[in-house]
């Protein structure tokens, strides 16, 4: 198994998205990338932790390639408005690749370099390309949120 990490706007859509693709063997929901220590949902929502809404992907390599998970990624949400995602604002709503290694830093390089040559979007990729860091699992009443509520999306 190999783990992957994405923000892309509130954990809950990101979650389910990823959850659908085969190979993906689990995901978890939490908080990367700021300076808190054990942050909490509410302490996170305030902006002032750094932290981004993340969800952690563990995959099989063998079913599912990491480049293939990062075309998932960008094609599930916007990547070209900084920390916002439709009607959610605030840092912790931005857009990131958390890599845990050079190969995903790599690949994730070259695949927000390719999407942004290619001419999709009218503004430029604002997508953060970061190392992993510590990865706090969010609250147990955000994991599997919209499977829990019978919900495919939370987009508007």
């Amino acid at each position: 198994m190999a783990k992957a990490t994405f923000a892309a706007g509130c954990f809950w859509g990101v979650e389910e998205a990823f959850r659908q693709i085969k190979g993906v063997t689990s995901t978890t929901v939490g908080y990367t990338g700021g300076t808190m220590k054990n942050p909490s949902y509410k302490d996170v929502c305030t902006g002032a932790t750094g932290h981004a809404e993340a969800v952690e992907v563990e995959f099989d390599p063998a079913q599912v390639s990491y480049r293939e998970l990062l075309a998932a990624f960008f094609q599930n949400h916007n990547p070209t408005t900084p920390n916002r995602q439709g009607p959610d604002i605030g840092t912790q709503y931005r857009s990131a690749i958390f890599y845990h290694d050079a190969e995903q830093e790599t690949a994730a390089i070259e695949s927000k370099a390719a999407l942004g040559k290619s001419g999709i979007f009218k503004r430029p990729i604002v997508t953060e390309i970061a190392p992993a860091s510590e990865f706090y699992r969010a609250e147990d009443y955000h994991q599997q949120y919209l499977e829990k509520r019978g919900a495919k999306s939370c987009h508007l």
